[in-house]
């Protein structure tokens, strides 16, 4: 059973009780300018609540990865705000994004980006050693079942094992929010599986605040909640009262 609001992002009524962990309005993104201008965002408003899990559908073009990156302070919007905890992050100059990276956001990406000279726990190191409460190479891993593969190198790794390390590098620094971009578009459906229950575990375990975007609609049945997009707005927005685990998800 679902409920579909029609709003620009906004929160129903078993979602307004929650504080919102990040509260991003009125973003529009344009590149270019004049005849060649093109709007990859126009007016988007949404909430991110803490502990919840929420999947961004649309099609190509459509500007969820746009959106993440707004929020997840890789680029700025043309105009609008994003406010995380008391600050607006928009009027972050360059050093004070990078904190606010470092210290409050973890990326997951569809490609892995792993440093294929290192370790497993040598890749997850890289950022724990820069976070200023890491919680142990060796946990991360643990979280999302590659406590036996701790030194493995990316070669000696399955496509779905080096994004389960992205996902465990992406975490360890203890980050308030998870932005997952199509972490499972270069997997196929049984290690796109795999990958999704790690980032479900991490949500439910940790409560860490999860978005992630994705082409796979199918995918939307974890989520508490889904956020639709269309040519740079939000068009609608489904609760799901009954949650379907992510080891039961079909593509």
């Amino acid at each position: 059973m679902t409920e579909t609001q029609l709003q620009n992002g906004g929160a129903s009524a078993g979602t307004q009780r929650r504080r919102a962990a990040l509260s991003a309005r009125g973003l529009t993104k344009v590149y270019g300018s004049g005849d060649v201008a093109v709007w990859a965002l126009r007016g988007v408003d949404l909430d991110l609540f803490e502990g919840e899990l929420a999947v961004l559908i649309g099609a190509s073009g459509s500007g969820k990865s746009t959106l993440l990156n707004i929020i997840g302070g890789l680029d700025r919007p043309s105009e609008g705000t994003v406010r995380f905890e008391e600050h607006d992050i928009t009027n972050f100059d360059d050093a004070e994004l990078t904190r606010f990276r470092r210290d409050h956001v973890g990326f997951v990406f569809q490609f892995y980006n792993l440093v294929p000279s290192l370790t497993a726990a040598e890749n997850v190191a890289l950022v724990t050693e820069i976070a200023p409460d890491p919680m142990r190479p060796e946990e991360a891993l643990e979280l999302v079942g590659l406590g036996a593969r701790l030194d493995h190198f990316p070669a000696q790794l399955s496509g779905g094992e080096q994004q389960r390390v992205a996902i465990a590098r992406a975490i360890a620094k203890r980050p308030r929010i998870l932005l997952c971009d199509e972490p499972t578009g270069a997997l196929d459906s049984q290690t796109g599986v795999v990958v999704l229950e790690a980032i479900e575990t991490i949500n439910r375990d940790l409560g860490t605040t999860t978005a992630l975007i994705t082409h796979n609609v199918g995918i939307s049945a974890m989520a508490d909640r889904v956020v639709r997009l269309a040519d740079g707005r939000i068009v609608e927005t489904t609760v799901n009262r009954d949650k379907v685990a992510a080891s039961l998800i079909q593509w």
